[in-house]
């Protein structure tokens, strides 16, 4: 999650950097129901842009001409269904600035997709699907979420989402990243055996200077506010004059940028598994708050782990890692020690062995969702028996593209001045490891961040109550990566804005995701009535 705030706009017509929040000119043909069938022609100035298309590098676009302004953007709409996706979705590419501070420079292109309401007499609006990440697809989370939002939305809504800058079908940005650093457990900074730094300050060197040297103006626009902006551009591109969001992890952080920076032009606002918006450290506090969120939903693994029913009849063999809790929790953090000192080395992918980074890059991940939990016990057995050939997670097998790397590290990177001191870094991953094992000290540890150039960075976006009251939070009580803690904090921010439903149990991503009935039903009923809970709620298991 990641933010930045320069002059507040919640109640005005334009964002202080140059996105307008108008239609255009009187006489934009739109459907009856709100929704633009056809667009103005872009502008002169517009057209001469250089557009940034998929691989390629933005270009200088000729002056425009004194007053010029920029124009409703075109979306050409194809017909695209996806694999596993319902019938009738359609694709296009949105073009928004570089920079919205030069709005008729050079331009990006970004993947939108859509699914139109089969019910017009039902439809009442646009619903924004809005991705996690940094470096989420949306039209791929539209494309697998689009079935359970029909059969829980009817007609109710337009569904539309896109991929942000560098994402999937948009414009890439890319920095010239070595493959050897742009693996997942080499991206996210786990230390080394008894907590050495060392080899993560050298990578995060390399990759800060890998994006200064060939990142460019792409990969310098990668920010929270910008995707917020680019989701106001697509706003106005669709002929809407509200639009609502339904928003889930990251992406929980980019919609309350938008609220706070565009929210007379929101309607009904979800954020879903949402983090700390602390304006001043933004992803750093989002990490720093994963030591305890992760102790706390490991509980119901080790609950997991340790159940007798794993050894029932027709259960997988040595799933039950232990007789009680306490001391699956014991076994993994003796296990993520040892194989930092010594990592396993019968693995089935050559060139990888099975280290502390990857059993703890594994635990998080699987900490998510109850489902996983059988591939955790199976690394961890696997991992403790000196004859099994131990499978390797997928994730783990094939570095990142450029592309995906740029986006990953450029998002967090660009939102926030991050500490430079190396040796702060050390004193803080040595508390962290001593505090909260389970993570190893990655919470704490050092990014290209702390080396990271961009000079065009903004002010970070402040949250704060000024705005609708139009906002419904839903969080799982135990969630690894965006703690309850931090929805609190969130809430705190926004003020009545906000109503919180808080699901009484782990995992991560809740409406649609972790199948509650009790919290689908508030966010459902909230998207087709407007209706938010008088206070906040808790839903049981």
């Amino acid at each position: 999650m990641i933010g930045n705030r320069g002059t507040s706009n919640v109640h005005g017509t334009t964002d202080n950097h140059g996105t307008t929040d108008n239609h255009g000119p009187a006489g934009h043909p739109l459907r009856g129901n709100g929704r633009a069938r056809t667009a103005l022609l872009l502008s002169g100035a517009t057209l001469a842009s250089a557009v940034l298309t998929g691989g390629t590098t933005a270009q200088a676009a000729p002056a425009p001409a004194s007053g010029a302004r920029a124009a409703v953007p075109v979306l050409t709409w194809t017909p695209c269904v996806q694999p596993g996706g319902p019938p009738g979705q359609e694709c296009a590419q949105l073009t928004v600035p570089v920079d919205y501070r030069a709005p008729h420079g050079p331009t990006m292109q970004l993947a939108v997709s859509r699914i139109l309401s089969t019910s017009p007499g039902e439809r009442r609006g646009t619903l924004v699907v809005v991705p996690g990440g940094p470096g989420n697809s949306g039209v791929q989370r539209l494309t697998q979420k689009a079935p359970a939002l029909q059969a829980q939305l009817g007609g109710a809504y337009d569904l539309v989402a896109f991929d942000p800058r560098g994402v999937g079908g948009s414009s890439k940005a890319a920095c010239g990243i070595d493959e050897k650093d742009r693996r997942v457990d080499k991206l996210r900074s786990w230390p080394g055996a008894g907590g050495d730094i060392s080899e993560n300050v050298a990578r995060s060197r390399r990759i800060a200077e890998a994006c200064a040297r060939n990142g460019g103006a792409a990969v310098r626009s990668l920010s929270s506010l910008n995707q917020a902006r680019d989701l106001d551009r697509f706003r106005q591109a669709l002929g809407e004059q509200k639009v609502s969001v339904w928003s889930n992890s990251y992406g929980s952080y980019v919609t309350v940028i938008y609220a706070e920076r565009f929210g007379h032009r929101t309607d009904r606002v979800v954020l879903d598994s949402s983090g700390d918006p602390d304006h001043r450290r933004v992803a750093r506090r989002w990490l720093a708050n994963a030591g305890p969120a992760v102790e706390e939903r490991f509980a119901d693994f080790a609950a997991w782990a340790s159940d007798p029913a794993r050894e029932a009849p027709g259960q997988e063999p040595g799933l039950r890692l232990a007789e009680r809790p306490e001391e699956v929790r014991s076994l993994v953090v003796a296990l993520a020690e040892r194989l930092e000192r010594q990592p396993k080395e019968r693995t089935d992918t050559e060139g990888i062995a099975l280290d502390g980074a990857i059993l703890r890059h594994t635990l998080w991940g699987t900490l998510y969702n109850d489902n996983s939990f059988p591939v955790l016990a199976r690394l961890i057995r696997d991992a403790r028996d000196p004859a099994a050939v131990v499978a390797i997670p997928g994730d783990v097998k094939k570095p990142l593209s450029d592309q995906d790397a740029a986006v990953f590290m450029g998002v967090i990177c660009n939102d926030v001045t991050w500490p430079g001191s190396v040796a702060g870094y050390e004193r803080r991953v040595a508390a962290d490891r001593a505090r909260y094992p389970l993570t190893g000290g990655l919470p704490a540890n050092i990014a290209p961040c702390a080396f990271w150039q961009n000079p065009e960075r903004e002010k970070p976006v402040r949250i704060t109550g000024e705005g609708p009251a139009n906002i419904l939070m839903i969080q799982a009580r135990r969630d690894p990566a965006t703690p309850h803690s931090g929805a609190l904090a969130m809430q705190r921010a926004l003020g009545d804005r906000a109503r919180l439903v808080t699901v009484e149990r782990g995992g991560h991503g809740v409406y649609l995701g972790i199948r509650n009935p009790c919290g689908d039903a508030a966010v459902t009923k909230f998207l087709l009535t407007g209706e938010r809970p008088e206070r906040d709620i808790s839903c049981g298991v």
